[in-house]
């Protein structure tokens, strides 16, 4: 079994907070990592219709099974129970008492804030990093974008096809129905296609609609939708002007390259070596490995996306402490000068770090100027050296 990054973590969560909470999409592995994790304790799973049938109707005797706490699975699907937790983690006063976990972050996040507030620490687990599959080993990138990095795919050795097909028709007849009501779910296919196609680029909700014949308000709906399930994220662009963070648009990124690749109708992983979007897929997949480095500790996204009024651009911009950091992606396997040209422009407006990154398709790892060269696989290892202390002239 893969151990995950995240179980330092969830162990401190548990020794100082009296219900740890974990969210994230369907089928990355929260049920197995906190059973895992917490082997004494009690599992029930709200999706036993038994089981959810005993919260709705008897809350009390439904809790009174549990007396040293328990690990309730899809938690959100039944809001009243927050209310019964708060009052037993309150008389109770144990730490690591109760283990949730949901995957609908906009109903769970809107109850823990509503009962819990004070109470829960909060996890978001993604499905598998790089460096969980394979650590120090060297993959086939493209081989790695086709198949992306649910767990079951590695721990049961699935068919790519045939587990990205079933995602997909679950996510659409289950989760999305709960969410909204989708009258024509061809529509919705073809919004989920489109979306595809749009990775690493920056949001044009207009052309969107156009193209699938929906308002405006339903594409912002459905994205709403897809980052509330963990299917896609939105990259908000930089500026020193924080409320300019929220009215310019994102860039849109999904949180797995593989189910990118099922929308996109890619057969195989040789179809990537001459995809016309094999670049922004290889991007998607760094930009989400930046995004695991920060989510499986338990920390907030601090990632964001450059541009400016001449369309020079920076992948990633990294705020810490200190400042902000920029890095490059870049999927070709031969260092081209253009390269750092978005860094080199951003460089001019900000100040204080010593190296500035590039993360690119081939297999060299060095440093040149002030630019930190790194391969696909050295993702955590950019992250930490840019950020240290030692980083930064200060």
């Amino acid at each position: 079994m893969i151990k995950r990054e995240s179980t330092a973590v969830l162990k401190r969560m548990a020794a100082t907070f009296p219900v740890v909470s974990i969210t994230g999409p369907r089928q990355s592995g929260k049920t197995t990592l906190v059973q895992n994790v917490f082997p004494e304790k009690e599992y029930i799973s709200l999706e036993d219709p038994i089981e959810r049938d005993l919260a709705i109707t008897d809350p009390k005797k439904f809790f009174s099974r549990f007396p040293n706490g328990a690990i309730i699975d899809e938690v959100q699907r039944i809001p009243d129970l927050f209310s019964y937790i708060q009052i037993i983690v309150d008389e109770r006063k144990v730490m690591g008492d109760f283990i949730l976990t949901g995957s609908n972050q906009f109903e769970y996040m809107r109850s823990l804030s509503q009962s819990l507030a004070g109470r829960t620490a909060i996890l978001k687990l993604l499905p598998f990093s790089y460096q969980e599959i394979f650590s120090d080993k060297k993959e086939d990138i493209n081989k790695i974008l086709f198949k992306g990095m649910f767990p079951a795919i590695y721990d049961r050795n699935l068919d790519v096809d045939i587990y990205f097909r079933s995602y997909i028709n679950t996510y659409l007849e289950r989760d999305v129905r709960q969410l909204i009501n989708i009258v024509e779910i061809s529509k919705f296919q073809r919004f989920l296609e489109l979306c595809a196609g749009w990775t690493g680029r920056i949001l044009n909700k207009s052309s969107i609609a156009s193209a699938v014949g929906i308002s405006q308000p339903t594409v912002e709906n459905w994205l709403s939708v897809l980052e509330a399930s963990f299917i896609i994220y939105r990259l908000r662009p930089f500026y020193k002007n924080l409320k300019k963070r929220l009215t310019k648009s994102s860039k849109l990124y999904f949180f797995d390259t593989g189910l990118i690749c099922k929308l996109l109708r890619i057969e195989n992983f040789k179809q990537l070596l001459t995809h016309p979007l094999q670049g922004e897929i290889f991007e998607n997949f760094v930009v989400s490995e930046f995004l695991k480095y920060r989510l499986h500790k338990g920390l907030d996204s601090n990632l964001y996306y450059f541009r400016d009024s001449h369309g020079n651009e920076v992948d990633i911009i990294i705020e810490t402490g200190y400042g902000s950091v920029p890095i490059e992606i870049k999927s070709g396997q031969t260092i081209n000068f253009s390269f750092f040209k978005g860094l080199d422009i951003f460089g001019k407006l900000e100040h204080g770090y010593k190296s500035s990154g590039l993360i690119y398709g081939g297999e060299r790892n060095y440093q040149y100027k002030d630019y930190q060269i790194r391969d696909y696989t050295k993702v955590y290892e950019m992250y930490e050296e840019l950020t240290k202390d030692e980083n930064w002239n200060v």
